[in-house]
């Protein structure tokens, strides 16, 4: 079993940064493609980024392209958000979320994550 913990989040003016991280714990972190999903109120969960095993290749939805940066640390069982140039429509709960395969068509996809954090709440005042 995996389990996910999510940390960083808070409240942060337009223009602003956050750096987001997730704790991984259980089986080994190598194991797990990595991503980042958010849920703002009154909206459905969507993808936000994804990493791979070794952290080669990324993939991100294109709202946050150019503006966040998905990394990992596999040593110390760690993946990570660095989201800069926020605005107000990335208020919402950002959740880490660990799939077994990577494949790109199915990357945005919530139901092909095995594991999920509880998530950790981000605010972008105007």
């Amino acid at each position: 079993q995996v389990q996910l913990v999510e940390s960083g989040g808070g409240l942060v003016q337009a223009g602003g940064s956050l750096r987001l991280a997730c704790a991984v714990s259980g089986r080994t972190l190598p194991a797990y493609v990595m991503g980042w999903f958010r849920q703002a109120p009154g909206k459905e969960r969507e993808f936000v980024a994804a990493i791979t095993y070794g952290g080669g290749s990324t993939y991100y939805a294109d709202s946050v392209k150019g503006r966040f940066t998905i990394s990992r640390d596999n040593a110390k069982r760690a993946v990570y958000l660095q989201m800069n140039s926020l605005k107000p429509e990335d208020t919402a709960v950002y959740f880490c979320a660990a799939r077994s395969t990577w494949y790109i068509p199915t990357l945005t996809s919530m139901k092909e994550y095995d594991h999920w954090g509880q998530g950790t709440q981000v605010t972008v005042s105007s």
